[in-house]
């Protein structure tokens, strides 16, 4: 058993969680390999995971508990690709008359949101955030009250006001803007709560889940420290997986007269994109102070912006294959990486 929190943290991307989620498939198999567990999963090695938008997904598959054994995950890093590679079409499709009504996103959501609500209900059924099998931190924006909103599994298993079923936790953090329909849930004492996606604010949820870990999260003792209480960075090894930055650059001379209409469309991309890479600054920061910055892992790739891979909700057969060859690329790539960070998880 590792001596370390292991944590991992999966970014938001709409149909390109294909890339993370393939990553942790070849993680998965490594692991296998390494230790002769032929039924090693990921739930199985981590102690932590968070996940943004469809990164919250992939964290509630790798979670869901196995109705045979609810201590056991129910599906593989490969059944959690399944999600995409099988059903990314029909999660991302429209009729004419829908692409007519909404102007293509601009007057309506761009999607019907009921092929990604009976996608999330046959993967999730009625099981209920306090039945997933690790604690976990799901993002996700309180329209409302205005604030962010974390939906934790520790919390949910001690207040059922912070309960919810697990395929409206999914829909939730996944509502994203113009995509999708703004979500409306449940808690299990009947409280509703209007919420969209996570990744308004914490497209990449790292920093989010180390704060949760610090505070919320018991330190495993070793032989050479026994004391209790909190982890701190040097107790904990973060995975932390993008699912590709997309940069288009913009020149002086082209921008510097833009009223609101073209900044609409750049300024979600930049910021979302910058987010994200603070907080790999900040969490990086965090773990070079500990003298220990191998303890921290960040794989992304990027993605050139005129690619068809940028979109995120291009699921055509083609760009899905395509996204499968590029997250089996970026873990290639990162092979040695990987292989370092499973001695961690071990």
């Amino acid at each position: 058993m590792s001596k370390f929190t292991r944590i991992l943290c999966i970014d938001g991307g709409g149909i390109r969680g294909i890339i993370p989620g393939q990553i942790l498939v070849v993680l998965e198999e490594k692991i296998k390999r390494r230790t002769g567990n032929a039924d090693a999963k990921i739930a199985d090695y981590f102690d932590f995971i968070a996940g943004t938008s469809t990164g919250g997904i992939l964290t509630c598959i790798y979670l869901s508990p196995d109705p045979a054994d609810p201590t056991r995950p129910r599906f593989s890093a490969k059944n959690a690709v399944d999600l995409y590679l099988d059903r990314g079409q029909e999660i991302f499709s429209t009729t004419l008359s829908k692409r007519i009504k909404s102007g293509n996103g601009v007057f309506d959501e761009k999607f019907d949101s009921v092929n990604i609500e009976r996608v999330l209900g046959e993967y999730f059924h009625n099981t209920k955030l306090s039945q997933l099998i690790k604690p976990c931190l799901i993002t996700g924006y309180d329209i409302q009250a205005r604030q962010a909103r974390f939906f934790t599994q520790h919390d949910a298993a001690k207040d059922p006001e912070q309960n919810f079923l697990v395929r409206e936790v999914a829909r939730a953090t996944s509502a994203a803007p113009t995509f999708f329909e703004v979500a409306k849930i449940t808690s299990m004492t009947n409280k509703t709560y209007p919420l969209i996606d996570g990744g308004v604010f914490a497209n990449n949820p790292t920093l989010c889940a180390y704060a949760e870990a610090r505070t919320k999260l018991q330190r495993k003792p070793t032989l050479e420290d026994a004391s209790t209480g909190n982890p701190t960075a040097k107790d904990m090894v973060v995975l932390s997986l993008g699912t590709g930055d997309v940069k288009e650059a913009y020149e002086y001379e082209k921008v510097r007269d833009w009223g609101q209409l073209q900044w609409v469309v750049p300024l979600i991309n930049i910021i979302m994109t910058g987010v994200a890479e603070t907080v790999d600054f900040q969490v990086r920061q965090v773990f070079d102070t500990t003298k220990k910055p191998e303890q921290y892992l960040r794989i992304n790739t990027v993605i050139p912006n005129k690619s068809p891979l940028a979109l995120i909700d291009n699921a055509t057969p083609e760009n899905v294959k395509a996204l499968r060859q590029l997250g089996n690329k970026t873990a290639s790539e990162n092979s040695e990486k990987l292989d370092q960070f499973i001695d961690f998880l071990l």
